[in-house]
This record gives C-alpha cells, structure tokens and sequence, in this order.
C-alpha cells in the first residue's frame, strides 16, 4: 500500500479500543484495516462504494 496515507476514521472511539483506519488518498481507490492489527489485511473499495456504505452507516440511528 505504497504511498497510503492512514487516518483514524471519524466514528472510531478514542479510547484506544475499536479503531479503523481509512486511507483515501489513493486514485480509484479507498482502503480500509483495524488499527490493533495493522498487518492483519486491508480491504479495498472503490470511491463509489466507500461513499454509499459510509452513507448507509451514517442513516442508521446511534444507539
């Protein structure tokens, strides 16, 4: 993932504990990895699905 460049997603806690990371500064593509295990994977979307979940998550009500 050359040239990624990570940020802590907006809804993660910062507590330390359930963290994910967004890089999106990569052209066609948005990646995705869990901040405790950063060599564990990373998941890749495209621009286009990244925006739909992201507004999918913000519709549902927070608990």
């Amino acid at each position: 993932m050359t040239g990624a460049r990570w940020r802590t997603a907006t809804r993660s806690s910062n507590n330390g504990g359930d963290c994910v990371e967004v890089a999106d500064n990569l052209p066609g593509r948005v990646l995705v990895r869990d901040s405790k295990d950063r060599a564990g994977g990373t998941l890749s979307f495209t621009p286009t699905a990244w925006r739909a979940f992201v507004g999918h998550v913000q519709a549902v009500p927070q608990v």
